[in-house]
């Protein structure tokens, strides 16, 4: 894994929200981190007569027609980067202190979420984090807004959400964050103190944006489940490479983000939208496209903050543009990309019995109406048009999809065409003559 240091002329570094997005979709755009070089601090004139030196910056925020996102100037870097190894703290023991609140929560409730924040990193490195309630620490924590002295304010609502500076004196590990913005710890209004805090922090030990989208490092706000969170593999190694390992890791197990064109690739469901072919992986979906040169890969929740981490179905019905996607018990539709309203629903509506508890796979067959809902070794056959299910199921797949084995992980529709995914396989499944036709590898649909 290559690491990217950062040279020390750059000197100011913005990540900035880049929600994927299309015409049809215009989320808010919002810039996550001001990510400021502890050199900036010598802009001041201190008590010692010391004069102020003159600053470069290298690249602000920048508009790209192509995606129609706010981008920072910064270079693109590789999965785990660090700044300068000399850029970090020499102890392990590191103080902090919150020196003022927002209005927007109890400061019982800032403490608590800094407090799990620093616990991220603590808990995969040696580091120990103490509370100051007066004097310096390493870490001053502060909400302001606009200027608040230290020559980058903030700019109000929907803009930079807080700024960093990495290890060192003074300024040094000091973080703010915009008291324009509204903070939130439990919902998915307003910004997440504990997503943000935590980002920041990863910043203020000396941690740089990775390309990872799976990294809480990456240059991209989403909300994200906070209970029970465990940092991603990616960061563990970054900030691993600092550090080094802690005594005990509570989770060894961290989430990676998983590549395309891994020989051994499972999905967990695909569909179609509007020509775009969404696959889901874990918290994941890649977006592959016929005008891209190469497929996207998005947090879900990066795009649907209302949906869960984790899919396990979903189909499109084109007459009338809806895509549904399925968890458990419950599924919900979407027109395009707009979540509809009185969803979610649970899949007794659809006419499952109350006992199913999910389902696994699910396909619209265009040229009869039906819908084909895969669970276990069994499928389910849905009539859209008088929206009740078939009588007479379920019904044993390898009885009726000679050749595709008793199990799908997932399963899209084309050209006259089902292809069903069980493991690192796919079928390609004639309608017409109900044969497999071809074996493909999985990870194929991702063009590898």
């Amino acid at each position: 894994m290559s690491i990217f240091r950062v040279s020390l002329s750059l000197l100011f570094l913005c990540i900035v929200n880049a929600l994927p997005i299309t015409r049809n979709r215009l989320p808010d755009q919002r810039t996550l981190t001001a990510y400021i070089l502890r050199d900036a601090e010598q802009r001041y004139r201190n008590d010692e007569g010391h004069a102020e030196d003159t600053i470069q910056h290298k690249g602000l925020t920048e508009v790209t027609e192509d995606q129609n996102e706010l981008r920072c100037g910064v270079p693109d870097i590789a999965e785990y980067a660090i700044i300068e190894k000399d850029l970090k703290w020499a102890s392990a023991i590191i103080t902090y202190r919150i020196v003022s609140y927002t209005p927007d929560l109890p400061p019982a409730d800032v403490d608590r979420n800094i407090r799990e924040a620093l616990k991220v990193w603590s808990k995969v490195t040696p580091l120990q984090f103490i509370q100051l309630r007066s004097g310096d620490a390493d870490l001053m924590i502060f909400f302001a807004d606009k200027e608040h002295g230290d020559f980058f304010p903030f700019d109000g609502p929907r803009g930079v959400l807080a700024h960093a500076f990495p290890p060192g004196e003074h300024l040094g590990g000091d973080v703010h964050f915009d008291d324009d913005e509204t903070w939130t710890v439990d919902s998915e209004a307003g910004y997440n103190l504990f997503i943000v805090a935590a980002h920041e922090f990863g910043h203020a030990l000396g941690l740089d944006h990775s390309r990872d989208p799976g990294s809480l490092m990456y240059p991209v706000y989403s909300y994200a489940e906070t209970t029970n969170f465990i940092l991603p593999d990616d960061d563990v190694q970054g900030i691993q490479e600092l550090y080094g390992p802690g005594n005990k890791d509570p989770n060894p197990k961290h989430p990676k983000t998983p590549e395309k064109c891994d020989p051994d690739l499972e999905i967990d469901a695909v569909t179609e939208l509007r020509g775009e072919k969404f696959i889901f992986k874990d918290r994941f979906f890649w977006r592959v496209h016929p005008q891209m040169t190469d497929a996207e890969l998005v947090l879900t929740k990066s795009f649907w903050p209302e949906l869960p981490n984790k899919i396990d179905a979903a189909y499109e019905y084109p007459q009338k543009d809806l895509i549904f996607i399925f968890r458990g018990k419950k599924f919900w539709a979407l027109n395009g990309y707009d979540i509809i309203d009185d969803y979610p629903k649970k899949l007794y509506e659809l006419g499952f019995p109350k006992t199913l508890k999910s389902v696994d796979a699910a396909v619209h067959n265009d040229a009869t109406g039906k819908t084909y809902f895969f669970t276990g070794e069994k499928y389910w056959s849905y009539d859209e048009e008088s929206m009740s299910m078939d009588k007479g199921f379920p019904r044993l797949i390898a009885d009726d999809f000679l050749g595709i084995g008793e199990k799908v992980d997932a399963a899209y529709r084309r050209n006259g065409y089902i292809y069903f995914f069980n493991g690192p396989v796919q079928f390609e499944y004639s309608i017409w003559s109900k044969k497999v036709t071809r074996l493909l590898k999985t990870n194929s649909i991702l063009w590898c």
